[in-house]
């Protein structure tokens, strides 16, 4: 097979969950466990860390190992969904996997997939260890796909834990309260192994602690240890200081992600490197600067507040769920612009009337969809925003909704596209002419 029609076996063949949703959602691990034991059990041959949370864990994850490759590691990066290319979850020091890679893995793999019959993110998680295997990586940043407990990434041993934060999202799925989300979470938590909180409620703490000490795992809540005492957001950068709680000494990080949300990620991250140098490994301050400073460049991470043009402001944000969207509605609060225009689209099951009731009714809409199965058609999210008085136009396509608003748009406006990942992976830089 060639490397398009490998991919187009791997999408068409196998149950997606980005696609038909919790049908494709495998409630145990026992199909990770065969395919990586056929495998020769890849994931026992590199050390890792496993990220978990409802928000936040793949701008983490990201963070985390571009501070690991500046720091000399060899560094694997598993994270999912994809944006453009399906490679994309699968990198080494910032650099895809080869095709040649993917096409022979799923031809090795192919007489076990008719057995096992496993879904997209199985066989996805398995290529992923197996290449990092190969590859003789020196550590592997993991990313939770959905939930933690039953998540496929779930049959690694790692270094150490970290659970971002816990918010309402796939409760179809991980449960009808903040208390049973975070229990599916701490399903990550591993005997013995360190585990970082990165945010916690009041609900979540007792659920996290339990679970901890049913290990005898090491449990470190990130605030606890550091806080961001001042910051500041200008012409798209982000300047954090971040104070050490006991010894009150301030550092100062410039982050190339410039979402303020990002302020809540640092602190897990910089909690994870003092783990890590207590480990053993050699990680300078400046190798931290460096590592926050261009993790984009580093690790070809998007669409987390992304400016992708100028005249009008045109942004990409992945934000998706509740908690996201009141991260981008904070954000807006920050941010220089004549009008607002937004360009949204949801999948079918999130919650969408709470997402709604938190957008601006001040901002022009283009209402759109992501050309997958589980995308909610534009007209009834028109329909539906317009009982929040949010008004606008409905497009068939991300992209004719994209050049409707930068036609309307004057050059000091932002046009903000928002609401599902698969929607800004959509998104053609052609449209903007570049």
């Amino acid at each position: 097979m060639t490397y398009e029609e490998t991919i187009a076996y791997l999408y068409n063949a196998l149950p997606m969950f980005s696609r038909i949703g919790a049908a494709a959602y495998k409630k145990d691990l026992t199909n990770t466990l065969l395919l990586c034991e056929a495998l020769g059990n890849p994931q026992n041959h590199f050390r890792s860390i496993h990220i978990a949370g409802t928000n936040g864990k793949g701008s983490t994850s990201h963070m985390l190992a571009a501070v690991l490759q500046t720091a000399g590691y060899k560094t694997g990066l598993y994270t999912s969904p994809h944006l453009k290319d399906f490679r994309e979850r699968i990198k080494i020091n910032g650099a895809m996997c080869s095709k040649q890679f993917v096409i022979e893995f799923v031809e090795k793999i192919q007489p076990l997939i008719a057995t096992v019959q496993p879904s997209f993110f199985e066989i996805t998680v398995a290529m992923a260890f197996s290449w990092f295997a190969q590859e003789k990586i020196d550590i592997a940043i993991i990313e939770v796909g959905l939930g933690g407990r039953l998540d496929s990434t779930n049959i690694i041993q790692p270094l150490l834990s970290i659970i971002t934060n816990i918010g309402w999202d796939h409760m179809n799925m991980l449960g009808d309260s903040l208390e049973k989300i975070a229990a599916e979470k701490a399903g990550i938590i591993k005997p013995n192994t360190p585990v970082i909180i990165g945010e916690y409620l009041p609900e979540t703490k007792p659920v996290f602690s339990n679970v901890a000490a049913s290990n005898n795992a090491p449990l470190i809540f990130a605030s606890e240890l550091f806080y961001v005492s001042d910051w500041q957001y200008q012409h798209h950068k982000l300047e954090i200081t971040i104070t050490n709680v006991h010894t009150n000494e301030h550092v100062n990080y410039q982050l190339d992600l410039p979402g303020v949300y990002q302020t809540k990620n640092i602190i897990a991250v910089i909690t994870a490197i003092q783990q890590l140098q207590q480990l053993g490994y050699s990680i300078s301050h400046e190798q931290v600067f460096k590592g926050v400073g261009q993790t984009k460049q580093l690790t070809g991470l998007h669409g987390r507040w992304e400016l992708i043009n100028q005249h009008p402001t045109v942004i990409l944000d992945v934000a998706h769920n509740v908690d996201g969207i009141k991260q981008i509605t904070a954000q807006l609060e920050l941010s220089n612009y004549h009008a607002l225009h937004i360009v949204i689209g949801m999948v079918k099951d999130k919650e969408i009337d709470a997402v709604l009731a938190l957008l601006p009714i001040t901002a022009h809409y283009y209402f759109t969809k992501a050309q997958i199965p589980r995308a909610l058609d534009e007209i009834t999210l028109q329909e539906k925003a317009a009982s929040y008085l949010l008004k606008g136009n409905a497009f068939a396509d991300v992209n004719t909704a994209l050049e409707a608003a930068i036609t309307q748009a004057h050059k000091d406006d932002l046009i903000l596209v928002c609401g599902s990942v698969f929607l800004v992976g959509e998104v053609n830089n052609l449209v903007l002419g570049n």
